[in-house]
């Protein structure tokens, strides 16, 4: 019997994307599998359901959640955890940190969920990085956020009296996320400078066309992450970066550590020195900001500062942010079907490495240390 695949309509508040697209679910249906999709899921992201391809429309989410397995952008809620059939399969963004509730629920019901976000940072598993592909997305938009809110050209106009020098801008962290936020700076012709606590990305920065701002401090860690510093670093490095804080005109902090709140890199002291009428977009806002006087989901003035606290910054972009998702998820989920079945091979690291929970018990260590499970 061919394996059906489900695909939810997003109940999270602001979220537009969707995590199967047509030219991913022609894929699927060239493997044989069975495709059932809630109506409505696709709306948000702009796609008509009639470019949709040999899919079933289903009125109702418990059809949805009838399938074989199912996948989806944000964590299911309770209720739609405990519709989902014993055995089924879950393959999403769960926030697998986030709630030893949701993680011991998933498990009572004999669910296996792969948390996307727990992908092994190995280079076979790069097609199939959401945090990798939904970061280009945030780095792209803090920029434009960024440009939106400064009242200075990011790049450099001539006009009739004269000559109008581009805007200075600064971005902390050279993830993903930063690396985007960088070349789209510089593609808007800003003069750009960016920090972050691994000096390996020194020379990623600057082949952006960015100035490295050195503050002496290392804080290269495992995964392709930093560390936490230490105090003594913190200081070090507020210290140097404080005087590049207080020459930008808009600031993008994109610094986060999985699984944990992140780090605080910009102090009131150095917000309430930036120039009057400086932007800052925090990306880290949803996990407790880079900066001081961020708030999640508002945008503020906090001394000469405006201080942008953007949630859920890949749903601006849900078309194209809901193709790079759907073709990560694709890659994950192809390697467990064999002739149009499931076949889990968890001798496979990825695999192994993603499951949340599975045959009654939370499987992967890192979360039940962290939740206390």
């Amino acid at each position: 019997m061919a394996l059906t695949i489900g695909v939810v309509a997003e109940r999270a508040t602001g979220e537009r994307r969707v995590a199967l697209v047509p030219e991913v679910a022609k894929r699927f249906r060239a493997l044989g599998v069975e495709l059932v999709i809630q109506r409505g899921a696709a709306d948000g992201a702009n796609i008509a359901e009639g470019e949709f391809a040999e899919v079933r429309w289903a009125d109702t989410v418990d059809e949805v959640l009838a399938a074989d397995m199912v996948l989806a952008i944000q964590p299911l809620d309770d209720e739609s955890i405990s519709k989902l059939k014993p055995g089924a399969v879950l393959v999403a963004g769960l926030q697998p940190y986030q709630s030893a509730d949701r993680a011991k629920l998933l498990a009572e019901r004999k669910i296996t969920s792969f948390a996307m976000e727990l992908l092994p940072r190995i280079s076979r598993a790069q097609s199939m990085d959401i945090l990798s592909s939904q970061a280009a997305c945030s780095g792209y938009q803090c920029v434009l956020i960024a440009a939106s809110h400064c009242t200075k050209f990011f790049p450099m106009m001539t006009y009739a009296a004269g000559t109008i020098r581009p805007a200075k801008v600064l971005v902390i962290g050279a993830g993903v996320a930063g690396l985007q936020a960088i070349a789209t700076a510089r593609r808007m012709g800003a003069m750009v400078e960016a920090y972050d606590v691994r000096p390996e990305t020194k020379e990623q920065i600057e082949s952006l066309g960015a100035k490295f701002v050195d503050t002496g401090v290392s804080a290269a860690g495992t995964g392709g992450y930093a560390r936490e510093l230490t105090e003594d670093e913190k200081r070090q490095q507020a210290e140097r970066l404080g005087k590049a804080v207080a020459q930008c005109d808009a600031l993008i902090t994109t610094a986060a550590i999985p699984g944990k709140k992140a780090p605080q890199i910009i102090s009131a002291e150095m917000v309430s020195k930036m120039k009057v009428g400086a932007v800052v977009v925090d990306m880290a806002a949803e996990s407790g900001g880079n900066v001081a006087g961020t708030v999640a989901g508002e945008t503020l003035r906090v001394g000469p500062a405006l201080i942008v606290g953007p949630a859920n910054l890949p749903s601006r972009m849900a078309s194209h942010a809901s193709e790079m998702f759907a073709k990560n998820l694709y890659n994950f989920v192809v390697p467990m079907i064999k002739d149009s079945a499931l076949a889990i091979d968890w001798s496979d690291e990825v695999i192994a490495g993603t499951c949340l929970t599975h045959d009654g018990a939370v499987r992967h260590d890192g979360v039940k240390k962290i939740l206390g499970l």
